[in-house]
This record gives structure tokens, C-alpha cells and sequence, in this order.
């Protein structure tokens, strides 16, 4: 099972944002999605949500078009994590993370919430915050709430089979080390339990050491998908950012000069 981009294109104001954008997001596998700053890729990630309709192309989600399936079909298969969040009515940051939660009209299903709900907020680091207002948190703090959320979304009995996929657009951001390395270990764990999983990151060496693919965008278009250690090279990524860069190997390293 798999979540592909055919042939995207799409026109904003008068400017090409995507430019014949193909991509396959495989069950299991971790897809990052790297480029400088209007390369495209938060639209990219609307589209593959449905939030954006492209002008050509299509979003096939496990071989049905996206425009064919239910918005709440929808919710059930892929969770998205945006770049931004913002809350304007100050819930406790236990009603965000439980905006995540679907109901499925299943009574086993339904009665594992509160499984679901303590396994998430622990995993996640979120447990001792849950009694807190989500604005008096600070923003690290509030990714990490709104990736508890994310996941919850997306929580299964653990005999389900169901297609998962994750989006997600700069979770990283705002986090220390510690929460950020949390993070990706966790939507590795993922990927290891058949969840499909596309990230958006800027940092070149968080994406190489856990992506299994990486999706090098720049002006609306892939310049490069491939394995980290097959695409990532000197002239290549110092041409997509414009400023010097050297990659050492064994293990795969990124330096800006």
C-alpha cells in the first residue's frame, strides 16, 4: 500500500508552485522532504492532504483517488502535523491531545481510549502537562502536544491492519535535542509498525540519519528522490542551496562552510 503524487502541478497567483511533482510514500518507510524556503514543499504536503487541489495530476491513496474518499475517510488513514498550530480559545492541553481521537463507531474500539490517551501523552512527554493550559506552554512544549494529538489520531488496536499514513510539516521546530531525537525515534517506531510517513525538515543531517528516502524540492520541482547516501552529494546539495556544503560518509554527515 502506498500514498502517490502523479504528475502534480499547481498555479498560485500567477506563479508555478509545483511543477510536475511525482512521489510514492510506501507503508513502513520514512520519506523527508528537503529544500530551501519556497521550494514547495508545505504545499506539496496540502495536496497530499486534500487541503489543496492541484491543477493536474492526481493523489492516489492506496490506489483510490483522494477526491473519491470521505472527508472522515480521510481523518481515518492520514493524521497531519502543519507547520502552524495556534490555538485562539485556551484548552487544556488534555482537549487538544484528545481532538486527535476518532470515533469509529466500534464499541472495542472506543473503549481503548484511555489506553490509547496514557500511552500517547507518556510516549510523546506530554503526561505531566496534560492538566496545563495549552497557551501557557511554550512552543516546543506545544509541538509536542499537537504531536500527541497527531498520533492519537492515528491509534490502532495493535492486531489492526488498517493503512496509516503521517504527514508532517517541520515537527522539529521549536524543539531542544532531546525532544527533537524523541521525536524522530518515535515516527521511526512507526514506520516500523507498517505506518507510512512523510516529514518536512530543514535540518540536512536529522533527515539523512532517519529518513529511508529523501525528496530533494527546489522551485516547485523534485530535483532528486532517492536513498540519503545515493542523492546527498557536495556539488549537488551546495547547487539546491546556493552556499557551500561538503557531505562525509560512514556515516553520512552534513557541513555548511
Amino acid at each position: 500500500m502506498s500514498l502517490n503524487l502523479k504528475s502534480v502541478s499547481l498555479k498560485l497567483d500567477n506563479r508555478q508552485i509545483l511543477k510536475d511533482v511525482s512521489l510514492e510514500i510506501n507503508e513502513g518507510e520514512i520519506v523527508s522532504v528537503i529544500g530551501p524556503n519556497g521550494a514547495g514543499k508545505s504545499t506539496l504536503l496540502n495536496v497530499l492532504t486534500g487541503d489543496i487541489t492541484p491543477d493536474s495530476g492526481d493523489t492516489i491513496y492506496d490506489n483510490r483517488q483522494l477526491n473519491k474518499i470521505s472527508i472522515q475517510e480521510r481523518a481515518f488513514t492520514r493524521s497531519v502535523m502543519s507547520q502552524m498550530q495556534t490555538l485562539v480559545f485556551n484548552f487544556n492541553v488534555k482537549d487538544v491531545v484528545e481532538m486527535g481521537w476518532l470515533q469509529r463507531g466500534n464499541s472495542d474500539f472506543s473503549s481503548n481510549f484511555s489506553i490509547a490517551f496514557e500511552a500517547v501523552t507518556k510516549e510523546c512527554n506530554v503526561q505531566n502537562l496534560v492538566h496545563r493550559k495549552f497557551n501557557s506552554l511554550s512552543g516546543g512544549e506545544q509541538r509536542r502536544v499537537h504531536f500527541a494529538r497527531t498520533l492519537l489520531q492515528l491509534w490502532r488496536p495493535s492486531q489492526s491492519n488498517d493503512p496509516r499514513y503521517l504527514l508532517l510539516d517541520e515537527p522539529t521546530a521549536n524543539l531542544d535535542l532531546s525532544s527533537e531525537m524523541l521525536l524522530m525515534n518515535i515516527l521511526k517506531a512507526r514506520a516500523s509498525s507498517n505506518v507510512g510517513i512523510l516529514v518536512i525538515l530543514h535540518d540536512l543531517n536529522l533527515a539523512s540519519h532517519f529518513a529511508d528516502k529523501i525528496a530533494i524540492m527546489k522551485d516547485g520541482e523534485i530535483k532528486a528522490f532517492g536513498k540519503p547516501e545515493e542523492i546527498m552529494t557536495d556539488d549537488f546539495l551546495t547547487s539546491i542551496y546556493e552556499v557551500p556544503i561538503k557531505v562525509k560518509y560512514d556515516p553520512l554527515r552534513v557541513r555548511y562552510y
